[in-house]
């Protein structure tokens, strides 16, 4: 089973077992709807309610309708099935992004060395060549991903 971290619970909420999820995943709506399935300690369940407060990921799971029913899930990582994600071809996940090879149009080779939020809006790859760079992902110096070849294609120019 392929996973992929989408958040950890942070706390219940009320007393009638919803779990408060922590998550900056970027594609929350391919991961949390009613139906659709968490991972946690390589357990399967399904959210049976799920809504947004303030900043969290608010779900029931399963039949729990209490909060002792839940409370050893405090503090879990959560995980969904790559698979399940059904990512179109324009997105990608960063753990999958980590491991392309980042090519110019020059021909220079280079390694992405990390993935960060610079912003709450505003990613960031930071690539290693000879030197090592610093690129928005929302530039234009990103000319194309190619998914197929695991590839990134970028225009650095002086």
């Amino acid at each position: 089973m392929n996973k992929v971290y989408i958040g950890k619970i942070v706390s219940t909420h009320g007393i009638k077992g919803e779990l408060r999820i922590k998550s900056d995943f970027p594609y929350k709506d391919k991961v949390f709807g009613i139906g659709k399935k968490l991972i946690i300690e390589d357990i399967s369940y399904e959210i049976k309610s799920y809504r947004v407060h303030k900043e969290y990921d608010m779900v029931t799971l399963n039949d729990y309708q209490n909060i002792n029913e839940v409370l050893f899930l405090l503090k879990k990582e959560v995980y969904v099935e790559k698979e399940a994600l059904e990512l179109s071809e324009d997105e990608i996940l960063d753990e999958d992004l980590l491991t392309y090879t980042v090519l110019t149009k020059e021909g220079k080779k280079g390694i992405i060395k990390e993935i960060f939020m610079a912003s709450p809006t505003n990613k960031i790859i930071r690539v290693e060549f000879e030197k090592e760079i610093l690129i928005p992902m929302n530039s234009p110096q990103i000319l194309k991903i190619e998914k197929e070849k695991e590839e990134l294609i970028v225009d650095i120019t002086e």
